[in-house]
């Protein structure tokens, strides 16, 4: 089922940056990004309270609490400089660049989080550069 959701953020993604780019025009990409904010924001607690799981925020831990606040302000900085990528780079170029995340994630999450590289993610690190570097020159 992980798939499903994770093609599903993928196709998302995908339609985020040709919407963005289109809508982006003559629009200062900082103000882009507080609209888009906005709509994620109310998008996020209509989805808490369609659920019902409003009740759990008195439950999340102190440590929970630090890294998603530090995991929202690095969101924030991504789409910051994301739109304002998008903003004066083309998007065929501007998003496989972003997409080199895939890396280095896969990078922090080894240093971090001591998961295992395996001979299949670091071909796929590999390819995912080299086909950045291929799509941006």
């Amino acid at each position: 089922m992980w798939f499903v959701f994770a093609l599903g953020s993928a196709v998302f993604a995908a339609l985020t940056s040709i919407l963005a780019k289109v809508g982006i025009d003559g629009v200062n990409s900082n103000l882009a990004t507080a609209i888009r904010t906005v709509v994620v924001l109310v998008m996020a607690w209509g989805m808490v309270f369609i659920t019902n799981t409003q009740g759990g925020i008195g439950e999340i831990s102190r440590k929970s609490w630090l890294f998603l606040i530090l995991s929202g302000l690095a969101t924030g900085a991504s789409w910051l400089c994301y739109y304002k990528a998008l903003q004066i780079g083309e998007a065929s170029k501007v998003v496989p660049v972003d997409k080199l995340s895939v890396v280095l994630t896969l990078i922090l999450a080894f240093v971090f989080l001591h998961e295992k590289f395996t001979p299949k993610s670091l071909i796929g690190c590999v390819l995912i550069g080299a086909g950045t570097l291929l799509m941006v020159l």
